[in-house]
């Protein structure tokens, strides 16, 4: 008997989210859609990286479920080129064990990924889970330390004026060292407070640390914002600054 769900896919606004869905495979590919169905969203599929672009480009989706394999043109590039139009939430889908796959799909820039075999439900609520860290509620404040600006309402960040190119992920994580300057955080510790997860797996976490060090350290490789705490996880140093919310 397959679990029922109440619609969450209608915005605030009315808008239905709209959500793409890439998988050559159309057995898995009818049962996302079929249960993202049940969950509220609109879906579109497309079974190869070329049709996804292209489906994405006419209606620009919400978020993209994304499967790694897909016949001539990998699920990395298709969600490379995706970003170049501008930013949209991933879940990339990747086979159990394809550890390398995974950690490449979060370096491109995916903000979650599901392994195979998965569950459905499991995969709905990834979904459900993302979109609302996309769309915060409003804050009435900006955050800034060290050169570094946040404006969570307009999901906009700046480093010296000059705006910074973020995941969605890596946004929210900023986001949370700004409002947590000086105290040292376990990556389990930012996977729930970040992720919103009590579980997962936490080099996640680890890559979207080093990925958001490559956008506001001077020199990722001797990083002196997001320092390493040996044995405990990261902590935000804003040097001088406060790091306080500014209104």
């Amino acid at each position: 008997m397959q679990p029922q769900y109440e619609p969450h896919g209608t915005e605030a606004a009315g808008e239905t989210a709209r959500i793409l869905v890439v998988d050559d495979d159309p057995t898995v590919a009818e049962v996302v859609t079929g249960y993202l169905h049940r969950a509220g969203y609109a879906v579109d599929r497309a079974d190869d990286g070329p049709t996804a672009l292209s489906r994405a480009a006419a209606h620009r989706p919400d978020l993209v479920v994304l499967d790694l394999m897909l016949p001539g043109m990998d699920g990395l590039e298709v969600c490379r080129r995706m970003r170049d139009g501008g930013p949209v939430p991933v879940i990339m889908l990747t086979a159990r064990g394809d550890e390398d796959d995974r950690i490449l799909g979060l370096e491109v820039g995916a903000d979650d990924y599901v392994t195979k075999p998965f569950s459905p439900r499991e995969l709905v609520l990834r979904v459900e889970s993302v979109l609302r860290r996309s769309r915060p509620a409003a804050t009435g404040h900006q955050l800034a330390a060290a050169g570094l600006s946040v404006d969570p309402d307009a999901r906009r960040a700046t480093k010296n004026g000059s705006e910074l190119a973020l995941t969605l992920r890596e946004f929210d994580l900023l986001a949370f060292f700004l409002r947590h300057p000086g105290r040292a955080y376990s990556r389990e510790d930012l996977m729930r407070e970040v992720w919103g997860w009590d579980f997962g797996d936490l080099s996640t976490v680890t890559v979207h640390v080093r990925r958001l060090r490559g956008k506001v350290e001077d020199d990722p490789a001797r990083p002196r914002l997001i320092q390493t705490v040996w044995g405990v996880g990261y902590r935000f140093e804003p040097g001088s600054d406060t790091g306080e919310a500014v209104h």
